[in-house]
């Protein structure tokens, strides 16, 4: 079960979708440090991510992110700032595409 579930709306394209879902995989990458997977589908796209510490997946379809990501013990203690970020980040990068 995963500690940080979040599933947002977008109101996008399809390519307005994956575009964002590429952009968090480069902020994943070099901000945080995360082995990501890229696997495109025709209806949906899946995003698997690990570090030591955390591993989860991003789903995007055509309606609707899904973020799930499972945390290791000593992460636990940060998840509800860790979810407030991403939801702040997911907020502001859905707002500068509309």
């Amino acid at each position: 079960m995963a500690d940080i579930e979040i599933q947002r709306n977008h109101g996008l394209d399809w390519a307005g979708a994956q575009a964002l879902a590429q952009s968090w995989r480069a902020q994943a990458e070099s901000d945080w440090g995360m082995t990501c997977t890229h696997t495109p589908g025709e209806t949906q796209d899946r995003l698997t991510f690990e570090r030591p510490g955390a591993q989860g997946v991003l789903r995007v379809d055509a309606v609707q992110f899904e973020l799930q990501i499972t945390l290791g013990f000593l992460l636990r203690a940060y998840k509800n700032q860790m979810a407030e970020k991403i939801n702040r980040n997911l907020d502001e990068a859905l707002a500068s595409l509309r």
